[in-house]
C-alpha cells in the first residue's frame, strides 16, 4: 500500500513538472514566436542550393528578422532580431558583392549598440562591426561561375565579363571588321557604379526619353526620367573638379539602347538648395545621360519603375537642415500642390495648439486620394461606380474630420478628377514636408465574396493577397513586384518603419472597432505589408488603407452612402489621434 501511495506521488510530482514547462512553452511572447519563425526560414534557405542562391530568399527570411524589432522593440528579442538582420545582411552581401547590404548591416549593428547597451548582442554587434570590411569579397568568385542564378548574379558576372573584354581589347592589335553588321555596340563604361542594374534583354530598336520633370523643396528633391521603354541603366557620381571648370558634384544617369526625344528640355533649371539644374543629352549614338549639378547632399538615391518604364532619382539634404522662412514659403507655394483651395494654414490656431502640434511633431497631414483621370481603379460590383470617385470623397470627408478635431494642416495630392504619377504622390508629400502619409484605396478581388479591411505598410510582401493587391494599386504585372525587392532593402533604411507600423495598427484597430460598432459582417484583415510604388520613398510615417472591397455587392453599396463614408473617417481619425496622443507629453 504504501509503495503504491509512493507511485501515487511521484506520479503527482512529475504531472506537475510538465505542466510547468508545457505552460512555460505556452506562454512564449509573440516577439519570440516571431524570432523562431525567422530561424525556420534562413535554415530552409541555406539547406536548399536553389534558395541559398537567391537575393529574393535571403530578403525575405531578414524581413522576419525585422518584424521583430520593428513591432516589438520594447522586448528582450528585439536586440536578437536586429543583429541576425544584420549578420544576414552582412552574408547577403558576401553572396552578392552589393554596398548596399554592406551599409544596412553596419547601419543594424550601430543602432543595437545605441537603443541596446545593456544586451548581450550588443557585444556581439560591436565584434562583427570589427571583422566586417577587413576581408575581401567572395563575390567575384562566387557569381562568375556558371551557377550564378539571381538576376543581381547575373549582372555582376555581366560586368565583369565586359570589363575583362575590354581590357584584353584595349591592348589588342585592330582587327579589320569582316562587315558593319557585326560590329559590337558600345562596350559599357570601366567606372562602373556600385549599384550594378539588372541587365535587361537588348532590344532591336532604341526607345525614347520623353520627359524629365522634377519636385522639390528645400531638403528635397526628386527627379523622374520617363521612357517609352524599359532599358538597363547605369549611374555613378562625379566629384566637383575646379580646374576643369566643373564647380559641382554631378550625378549621372546613361541609359542605354535610347534616344533624346525632341520635346524633352537640354537644360532644367532647378536651383533649390541641393541642385543647380538637370542636363539631357545624346552621350552615344544610343545612350542617353542625364547629369543632374549637385551643390550639397546628405543622400541620394536612384530606382526604376515600371508600367510605364521610369527613372526616379531622389536627393535629399542634411537631417535638420532648415532654409530660411521666406524660402520655405516660397516651397509651400510651388505648383507640387496645385489644388490651394484645400490648404488650411495654422495662422487662427490657438497658442495652446500649436503647442501641442510642435510638442507631438504633427503638424501637416498629406492624404492621398488613389488613381484618378483616365486611370479608374477597380471597378464596383454595382456598374458605374468606380475606385477613384469613392477614394476622392473618402479623403475630402478625411481632411475635413481630422482638421477640425486635430486642428492640424490638412493637404489632398488631388481634389478633382485628376491623374498623378504614383512617385508625384510621394514628391507631393515629401515636399510640402508631410508628417503623416495616408494613401486611401478601396479593396477588390475577382472573388465578389471577399470582404473586410486591410491597412498596409511599406515592405516586401509575404502572402500571395498583399502581392496581388499591391500589383493591382501599382498597375503592374504580379511578376513585376519581386523586382521591387531588389531595391526595396535599400530604400527601407530610409523609411519610418517602426512608426509606419504603430500608425498602422492604430488606425487599422480603431477602424475595425469603430465600424462593428455600427455595422454587420465588418471582417478584420489585418495590418498587412507590401511593395506600393505610391509609398516608395516617403520620408514620413506612410500608410496604405484598403477601406473596404467594391467588389464585393455588400460593401460596394455601402460605399455609396454617405453615412458608412463617415462612419470609415471617423474610424481613422480616432485611430490618427490615438497615434499622435501616444506621444502626448505628460504637461500638456
Amino acid at each position: 500500500m504504501k509503495k503504491a501511495w509512493h507511485h501515487i506521488v511521484l506520479l503527482l510530482v512529475l504531472m506537475g513538472f510538465c505542466s510547468l514547462v508545457v505552460g512555460h512553452k505556452a506562454v512564449a511572447g509573440p516577439a519570440k514566436s516571431k524570432y523562431l519563425s525567422a530561424d525556420g526560414c534562413i535554415k530552409r534557405v541555406k539547406k536548399s542550393p536553389v534558395e541559398r542562391q537567391k537575393i529574393s530568399s535571403w530578403l525575405r527570411c531578414i524581413n522576419r528578422y525585422k518584424d521583430v524589432y520593428q513591432l516589438y522593440p520594447e522586448d528582450s528579442w528585439a536586440p536578437a532580431g536586429m543583429f541576425k538582420a544584420g549578420e544576414l545582411y552582412h552574408q547577403l552581401y558576401r553572396q552578392s558583392g552589393s554596398m548596399a547590404y554592406e551599409d544596412r548591416a553596419l547601419e543594424l549593428l550601430t543602432r543595437i549598440t545605441k537603443k541596446y547597451p545593456q544586451s548581450a548582442y550588443s557585444g556581439r554587434a560591436r565584434i562583427l562591426k570589427k571583422s566586417i570590411g577587413k576581408k575581401p569579397s567572395p563575390a567575384i568568385k562566387t557569381l562568375t561561375s556558371k551557377k550564378a542564378k539571381t538576376r543581381d548574379d547575373r549582372a555582376i558576372a555581366l560586368y565583369q565579363k565586359e570589363l575583362k573584354s575590354k581590357l584584353r581589347t584595349k591592348h589588342a592589335k585592330p582587327v579589320q571588321a569582316k562587315s558593319p553588321e557585326k560590329k559590337r555596340p558600345d562596350p559599357l563604361p570601366l567606372a562602373r557604379p556600385k549599384n550594378i542594374p539588372v541587365p535587361l534583354p537588348l532590344p532591336k530598336t532604341d526607345t525614347r526619353v520623353t520627359g524629365l520633370r522634377f519636385w522639390s523643396n528645400p531638403e528635397y528633391t526628386r527627379i523622374v526620367v520617363n521612357a517609352e521603354g524599359e532599358r538597363p541603366y547605369a549611374h555613378r557620381l562625379l566629384k566637383k573638379d575646379p580646374k576643369l571648370n566643373k564647380p559641382f558634384q554631378r550625378l549621372y544617369v546613361d541609359i542605354e539602347k535610347a534616344r533624346l526625344g525632341n520635346n524633352v528640355s537640354e537644360h532644367t533649371p532647378i536651383n533649390d538648395n541641393l541642385l543647380k539644374q538637370a542636363r539631357a543629352g545624346q552621350y552615344k549614338p544610343h545612350t542617353v545621360r542625364v547629369v543632374v549639378d549637385i551643390k550639397a547632399f546628405e543622400n541620394y538615391k536612384i530606382f526604376s519603375l515600371k508600367d510605364p518604364f521610369r527613372i526616379v532619382i531622389d536627393v535629399w539634404g542634411k537631417n535638420g537642415q532648415s532654409a530660411p522662412m521666406d524660402q520655405m514659403q516660397t516651397a509651400l507655394n510651388t505648383k507640387a500642390l496645385p489644388e490651394k483651395q484645400d490648404r488650411v494654414t495654422t495662422d487662427n490656431l490657438k497658442s495652446s495648439d500649436i503647442a501641442r502640434q510642435l510638442a507631438l511633431g504633427v503638424r501637416k497631414i498629406v492624404i492621398d486620394p488613389g488613381h484618378g483621370g483616365k486611370d479608374p481603379g477597380a471597378p464596383g460590383y454595382i456598374k458605374g461606380f468606380w475606385e477613384k470617385d469613392i477614394v476622392l470623397k473618402l479623403s475630402k470627408n478625411l481632411a475635413e474630420k481630422l482638421r477640425k478635431r486635430l486642428n492640424c494642416e490638412v493637404l489632398l495630392t488631388r481634389t478633382s478628377d485628376k491623374k498623378l504619377t504614383l512617385e508625384e504622390r510621394t514628391a507631393i508629400a515629401n515636399t510640402q514636408r508631410a508628417d503623416l502619409f495616408i494613401s486611401m484605396h478601396c479593396n477588390a478581388a475577382r472573388n465578389k465574396r471577399l470582404a473586410g479591411i486591410e491597412t498596409y505598410i511599406l515592405n516586401l510582401a509575404t502572402d500571395d493577397q498583399a502581392i496581388a493587391v499591391a500589383a493591382r494599386e501599382n498597375a503592374t504585372s504580379e511578376k513585376n513586384i519581386s523586382d521591387l525587392e531588389y531595391i526595396l532593402s535599400d530604400l527601407m533604411k530610409h523609411a519610418k518603419i517602426e512608426e509606419s507600423t504603430r500608425l498602422a495598427n492604430d488606425v487599422h484597430k480603431s477602424m475595425v472597432k469603430g465600424m462593428k460598432k455600427k455595422h454587420s459582417k465588418i471582417n478584420d484583415l489585418g495590418v498587412k505589408q507590401a511593395p506600393f510604388y505610391v509609398l516608395l520613398g516617403a520620408r514620413m510615417p506612410s500608410i496604405l488603407i484598403e477601406s473596404s472591397f467594391i467588389s464585393n455587392k455588400t460593401e460596394c453599396k455601402r460605399l455609396m452612402t454617405q453615412s458608412f463614408r463617415d462612419d470609415i473617417c471617423n474610424a481613422i481619425t480616432d485611430g490618427v489621434e490615438k497615434y499622435i496622443n501616444a506621444t502626448n507629453p505628460k504637461h500638456l
